[in-house]
């Protein structure tokens, strides 16, 4: 086979790990009161809320309009977005995973009284039965609007911890909120490392195994073994971003905790070959620029984390995750 190819057939594989299983997640019934407050938003308020955020994303996708994507989208969520959009704009087709169902699973309201102030939602599947959505939107003040901060595919099968009903509330917490077996930055960054190092990583044991893990390590070992036959090279490294978490606290004490983790993949072409994109959303950011022996791919990794109490026998285990390309440049 012609290196170019294989380097490029075999990259490929990186399409599937930006994949979420298509089937519903298992529906939790819902919990009892938060003593500690009452939400900050009735149902209806949220409704009201959420289905503008969602009028004006809409808008702005059919539009194939990146800049106005920032009057209702932030953080990571909004990063994933624009680059969605950007390869819309090459490729004509917005791709499926973008679609944001409008009806609900479940709504999970704060109770907090301070800014920045968030609401999670449990969406329903998709009109293509893909699998159900974690919305997070945070308001940064009073005068501001509510935006879509991030935007999580559920695993398949997925058991999602309990919540108290919207009419309750459920408290907010921060990347530091203690009583858990970790700190939400702790549990990051240590999966972080997981997703890098796979078995390798000291902290494995901590973290339940997750069809996102195994994804991303079937992907790295078969990328790996093709490269290594042209004589190639592939590192890949993960980073969370612990200073601008969203954690909501869970009826079982524990909490839900959404991270953004950027990963730099770095695929290396041997023999003086050159590195091609591995995908088509890929080639679409790559654009006409000229192809060299290495290729850094940047993507998004938006995960979702359960971190059960503190005394806990459970492992953290991670319910859902959001992969995308959003830089590929030549080095």
């Amino acid at each position: 086979m012609n290196k170019n190819l294989a380097v490029r057939a075999v990259a490929g594989l990186a399409a599937v790990s930006a994949l979420v299983s298509l089937a519903a997640c298992t529906p939790s019934p819902q919990a009892q009161a938060d003593p500690d407050g009452a939400p900050v938003v009735t149902t209806d308020q949220e409704q009201k809320i959420r289905q503008n955020v969602l009028k004006a994303i809409k808008a702005a996708d059919d539009a194939r309009d990146t800049k106005a994507l920032a009057a209702r989208m932030s953080g990571p969520a909004l990063t994933v977005r624009e680059s969605q959009l950007k390869i819309a704009q090459s490729t004509n087709k917005l791709d499926s995973s973008a679609t944001i169902p409008d009806s609900l699973s479940q709504s999970i309201v704060s109770t907090s009284k301070t800014w920045p102030r968030d609401l999670f939602a449990i969406t329903t599947v998709t009109d293509q039965q893909q699998s159900q959505r974690l919305l997070v939107l945070d308001q940064e003040k009073a005068t501001s609007n509510y935006k879509i901060w991030g935007l999580v595919r559920l695993f398949s099968g997925v058991q999602m911890p309990k919540f108290a009903v919207a009419t309750i509330g459920s408290e907010q917490g921060d990347a530091n909120t203690s009583g858990l077996l970790l700190t939400p930055a702790q549990a990051a960054q240590q999966y972080a490392d997981v997703l890098e190092k796979g078995s390798n990583s000291s902290n494995a044991n901590r973290f339940a195994d997750d069809s996102f893990r195994q994804q991303l390590a079937t992907l790295t070992e078969s990328v790996q073994s093709a490269i290594a036959q042209n004589e190639g090279s592939q590192t890949q490294t993960y980073s969370a971003d612990t200073k601008n978490m969203k954690v909501i606290r869970t009826a079982d004490g524990g909490a839900l905790a959404v991270v953004a983790i950027t990963s730099v993949w770095t695929r290396t072409a041997g023999s003086n070959r050159k590195s091609l994109p591995a995908s088509e959303s890929e080639t679409a950011l790559f654009g006409n620029a000229q192809s060299t022996s290495t290729l850094e791919v940047t993507y998004m990794n938006e995960v979702a984390l359960y971190i059960p109490a503190s005394g806990s026998s459970e492992q953290i285990r991670a319910v859902g995750a959001e992969r995308q390309p959003i830089s590929v440049v030549a080095k």
